[in-house]
């Protein structure tokens, strides 16, 4: 029997609880597609987040859980992974959460292959504590802490994860819901270290303040600023190129780990082989 998206979502906790508008349904329901889809058995996925809005997807979800602090998802689901290579984890997280305020666990965690898939709802402000900018917020970007626009140039969160080593690398939006959908299953299909960067709407802060009243309006803008054409999509001129960036097969951090296990036991035997003599 084929599963659909209630075999992953518990339905008793409906309705969510995020901001009416909020595009973070969308991308749950997109990963509960994905699970279905694949045929994926909940007791042997893990779903590791951290603090902020996305931060509350695990209480939706009723596979294994684990809510860590801020910025700290990567680190615990690195340690998950190590322990149990078999497992499937999926590290969800926001801009600020996923690199912003963990962004050293982002590099390193791209840089070591882990077996990870990265889903990154980037609404490009901490909308959880109050609107604040990120660091992915375009400039010259308003915020609740940039009044007057944002000085800071943003990072491309695709474009760092590819330079760190990710072997698969994708950017869709909450309006392009076909593709989200499929770059979530391609992620979690990939061997390595995956990143689906989720371009998401928060009409409570970053919408209000860029004039963007309604959830409407932001998704237009959504649909106006993406281009399929990757080298004209740059985030410093809010237009957002969506496709894959990268796709390739690398050695992840726990096959290439498994081999040194191996080596290590087989170079212990010997020498306990030259010890004793025989």
């Amino acid at each position: 029997m084929s599963k659909n998206i209630f075999d992953y979502i518990i339905e008793d906790r409906l309705p969510f609880f995020w901001c009416e508008g909020c595009g973070n349904g969308i991308i749950l329901k997109s990963i509960a597609q994905a699970f279905a889809d694949l045929d994926l058995d909940p007791k042997n996925v893990v779903v590791v987040t951290g603090i902020g809005c996305w931060g509350k997807a695990d209480d939706y979800l009723s596979t294994n859980s684990l809510h860590v602090t801020h910025g700290r998802a990567l680190a615990a689901a690195t340690g998950v992974k190590a322990v149990n290579p078999d497992l499937k984890v999926i590290a969800l997280m926001g801009d600020g959460d996923g690199v912003t305020i963990g962004g050293n666990h982002f590099i390193h965690a791209a840089r070591r292959n882990m077996d990870i898939t990265a889903i990154i709802s980037n609404n490009f402000n901490y909308g959880m504590t109050g609107g604040q900018y990120s660091g992915t917020t375009p400039e010259p970007s308003l915020t609740s802490t940039s009044r007057y626009g944002s000085v800071e140039p943003p990072f491309d969160i695709c474009a760092l994860a590819k330079a760190a080593g990710a072997p698969y690398v994708a950017r869709a939006t909450v309006y392009h819901v076909n593709l989200l959908e499929k770059y979530i299953k391609n992620a979690i299909l990939k061997k390595g270290f995956s990143v689906v960067d989720v371009i998401n709407i928060c009409p409570t802060y970053y919408g209000r303040f860029n004039k963007l009243k309604s959830p409407v309006d932001m998704m237009n803008w959504l649909k106006d600023n993406a281009t399929t054409k990757l080298e004209e999509g740059n985030i410093y001129n809010n237009k957002f190129a969506i496709g894959e960036f990268a796709n390739e097969d690398k050695l992840d951090f726990s096959t290439k780990y498994a081999r040194i296990q191996k080596n290590a036991r087989e170079l212990s035997a010997h020498l306990e082989q030259d010890l004793s003599g025989k």
